[in-house]
């Protein structure tokens, strides 16, 4: 049985999308990777998928920021669908000899028209959440305050107000600001990024001890199976999926600190800041105290090469005390015995790296998502404290100390390490993350059984699918933390 991933070609969306195909591939399912041209994963590193290109046509210097990635997705949406029409039809074709039948194709929501192309080939599909739970009913809010603000945007005097139905949120939260107008066609391709289309089921890198009310609420109104098999990372053998050299000299700096002392920096692979704001984070890092690795990649300081926007000084004043590198293996830094906590910009991979090493978060969201991943750890989950705009060296000192050392955070660091226990049991033999694992293996074998049995009589897709869902209960998720 083959199964086919349809990963976006970012970072934090290709990672997920390679570990849950490692996790298949254990099962027994063959995996077929479809990339695009830009950010291809290296398929040395893989040597179990079988790889196929989509030409995207978005050219060889193709290096989006967050700001930059409408163009991106459209062309991806637009020109990808014709070379994968090709492709699946080519494995139906051929799929006694290359290996069985295709079973499914999974797709990050992001590559929507994989949807309308499975669905015309009458291949099930399944869509991978690369996100919270909690972002994509926030999602769906926000598109309908959208609506509802159309043609009088929120007065900006409003912004610190809370969202019914959403709380801890506030309104600047959001994913898009609702005190501007947002073009119409920006709001229908949110619509498309948060509907299940045709899928048959969710896949979510999250578990149930931490957001199973929400899945519940999502999973109701939606009405088709949920799988939260979170954190993935904790239910494969380590791969190699980054896109960024790593220096992994770091490490040999981390084994000569001492046990959870040093702050942990790193703002993702895609955010970018101003060169005010980190100087003040320079002057913050300095003033605490505290060690720390600071990864800063070329680009991360707009209008700078590196790192020449650095207080003049900074790195004499700092000495051995802490170490500044382009890129960092995270998963290896953050499960080390030195780090004490995690200055993160709240990507979910990140989120789900560093709660299950029982690391507590400084939060300094930056777009999208993370500002409801932030508000979640820092109000709800409660393993973390939020630094808000502006950023001054007052106010992160203060915060460093708080969660690494000083009396006021012992709490969130307890809770980190409560966490940790969760992971740790959901992930083992038995565990609720396990064992939707397995139920997901059942769950796409019951689909080539469904494809297999009505095979002569005509079936649609939504044939095949009430067949597997009879076949499969759906599980019910339970609540331990959020709400």
């Amino acid at each position: 049985m083959r199964v086919v991933l349809v990963p976006f070609p970012l970072q934090g969306h290709i990672t997920p999308m390679l570990q849950l195909g490692s996790m298949l591939h254990s099962k027994g399912f063959s995996i077929t990777i479809a990339h695009t041209d830009h950010n291809p994963p290296n398929p040395s590193n893989h040597p179990n998928f079988t790889f196929v290109n989509l030409p995207d046509q978005l050219g060889p210097n193709s290096n989006p920021t967050f700001h930059d990635l409408l163009p991106v997705i459209l062309g991806i949406n637009n020109y990808c669908r014709e070379p994968l029409h090709k492709h699946l039809s080519e494995m139906i074709e051929n799929q006694e000899r290359d290996g069985g039948v295709v079973a499914c194709v999974i797709h990050d929501p992001i590559m929507y028209f994989v949807d309308s192309v499975a669905k015309q080939l009458q291949i099930p599909s399944l869509i991978l959440r690369t996100t919270s739970a909690a972002y994509l009913k926030t999602m769906r809010i926000n598109v309908e305050l959208h609506q509802e603000y159309k043609y009088t945007p929120l007065p900006e005097s409003r912004l610190l107000e809370k969202v019914s139905n959403l709380e801890p949120l506030r309104f600047k939260d959001l994913p898009s600001p609702l005190h501007v107008r947002i073009p119409e066609f920006i709001i229908q391709l949110q619509r498309d990024l948060i509907n299940k289309g045709s899928s048959v089921a969710f896949i979510w890198n999250t578990l149930d001890d931490l957001e199973g009310l929400i899945l519940s609420e999502l999973q109701e109104k939606d009405n088709i199976p949920f799988f939260s098999i979170g954190p993935f990372h904790k239910l494969v053998p380590k791969l190699s999926t980054t896109l960024i050299e790593e220096d992994k000299t770091c490490m040999e700096w981390l084994d000569k600190q001492s046990l959870k002392s040093v702050l942990y920096v790193s703002f993702g692979s895609l955010a970018t800041l101003e060169s005010k704001a980190v100087v003040e984070i320079a002057r913050g890092l300095a003033q605490s105290e505290q060690p720390f690795l600071w990864v800063i990649r070329p680009g991360l300081i707009k209008g700078s090469k590196w790192i020449e926007d650095l207080p003049e000084g900074f790195q004499e004043e700092i000495g051995q005390r802490g170490l500044i590198v382009k890129w960092a293996p995270q998963r290896d830094v953050l499960s080390h015995f030195a780090i004490g906590a995690f200055w993160s910009h709240c990507g979910w991979n990140s989120i789900m790296e560093s709660a299950s090493q029982g690391v507590p978060l400084i939060c300094k969201p930056c777009f999208s998502d993370q500002r409801v991943n932030a508000m979640f750890l820092t109000h709800v989950w409660k393993i973390g404290i939020l630094l808000d705009d502006p950023l001054d060296r007052e106010s992160i000192e203060k915060s460093i100390r708080r969660v690494m050392v000083d009396e006021e955070g012992k709490e969130i660091r307890e809770n980190a390490m409560d966490f940790k226990q969760k992971v740790h049991a959901s992930v083992q033999q038995g565990g609720d993350s396990n064992k939707c694992l397995n139920e997901l293996t059942d769950f796409i074998a019951s689909l080539v059984m469904a494809q297999k049995s009505n095979t002569n009589d005509g079936s649609s897709l939504n044939q095949l699918k009430d067949l597997a869902h009879q076949k499969f209960r759906t599980p019910n998720h339970k609540n331990k933390i959020d709400g």
